[in-house]
């Protein structure tokens, strides 16, 4: 029996919502052997790295974003102040705290090798983890959990419809999506036990997935109803709220202790706007979702590392329609208890006009 329908068998028997085990062996949820935590956020579609963390103190800053450059601290829609240097952008005030609690590193002008503008390549690169698009068919983060606890117990977690190719690989991992389905009727599960009893796929199937619904039903307390599936226009409220849910099951003491989620919508070629507009609206989305998540992790997000990171960055320089074109290097932003924060790392390579990449990107230095 496939995964795939092991997966569509415990969908239709009201299984959706629960922690699903997308292996064959294993337990899906046992004591985890580790207390530590890393969440992997993918932002797909290019964010604009000099947009999230503008450098105001570059003296070419303003020169080459035009009607995108923030305003300075303390003006009005101005950007928040992080070191002098840098500012935040106000849509990501839910986060600016964590940056003077030491739990906000920025690193700047970050890239992968990757040196295209295709999304689909840089994606795969970026998830794969080697220098090339589609140099392995697995993704970077199944390989380390395979390498730091081979046949424990299972620790990674996808958030969302389906398992990214980041998480995807050798070692089983687990899946969970808000309901999207009425729950089972009362004595369905009870039959369904009994029915497929001595059916060893079926009926180690049905036990794994019954194990992870209690388990994600008593760490989420009854918070993923309503959530349902993702929808057009609906990304504002939608990602905080599974954000959240994923903190909660980080935070359970039977639940994963890695987990990923994605959050498109960065592609912005034109109409991005500057501190109000597309670009912010998205920025703020990133910003709740990450509150959330920290704030329904507990005590758990001392031990905790967030990693929100894009495939490439954007122009430096604004383009003919209010937007930015597909670039190199961006901003990655780490966050949590467990992180050294409370600065910009990395090397700042300057805005002037012989320090871009092709004349046109930020440069990587990281």
């Amino acid at each position: 029996m496939t995964s795939l329908a092991r997966r569509a068998f415990l969908r239709h028997a009201g299984l959706g919502a629960g922690w699903l085990a997308l292996g064959a062996s294993g337990l899906a949820v046992a004591a985890a052997p580790t207390d530590r935590r890393l969440v992997v956020v993918v932002l797909r579609g290019a964010l604009d790295g000099l947009a999230a963390v503008p450098a105001l103190g570059d003296p070419d800053y303003r020169r080459l974003r035009g009607p995108l450059a923030l305003a300075m601290p303390g003006d009005d829609d101005g950007a928040l102040a992080l070191d002098g240097f840098f500012g935040l952008h106000p849509a990501l005030q839910p986060i600016a705290p964590l940056y003077a609690a030491g739990e906000l590193l920025v690193v700047h002008a970050a890239a992968t090798p990757y040196r295209e503008r295709s999304h689909f390549d840089a994606q795969d690169l970026l998830e794969n983890g080697t220098a090339r698009p589609r140099g392995a068919a697995d993704g970077w983060l199944n390989r380390a959990i395979a390498a730091l606890n081979p046949g424990r117990p299972r620790l990674g977690l996808a958030v969302g419809q389906a398992v990214p190719l980041i998480l995807r690989g050798a070692v089983p991992v687990a899946s969970w999506q808000p309901e999207d389905q009425p729950p089972p009727a009362p004595d369905l599960l009870a039959v369904l036990e009994r029915l497929y009893a001595r059916d060893p796929l079926f009926a180690r199937a049905l036990s794994e997935g019954l194990d992870a619904h209690r388990m994600s039903a008593a760490a989420l307390g009854g918070g993923q109803a309503g959530i349902g599936p993702p929808a057009a226009g609906r990304a504002a409220t939608w990602f905080p709220l599974v954000a959240a849910a994923a903190g909660k099951l980080l935070a359970a003491a039977d639940g994963p202790r890695i987990a990923v989620l994605e959050l498109g919508g960065w592609d912005t070629h034109a109409g991005q706007g500057a501190a109000r507009g597309r670009l912010a609206a998205q920025l703020r989305v990133l910003a709740d979702g990450l509150d959330a998540l920290r704030v329904a992790a507990g005590p758990a997000w001392r031990q905790t590392v967030v990693v929100a990171a894009t495939e490439f960055g954007r122009t430096a320089a604004v383009n003919g329609t209010g937007g930015t074109d597909h670039g190199t290097a961006a901003a990655v932003l780490l966050l949590g208890g467990a992180v050294a924060g409370g600065r910009v790392a990395g090397t700042w390579p300057g805005l002037a006009a012989d320090r871009l990449h092709d004349g046109r990107d930020l440069a990587p230095t990281t």
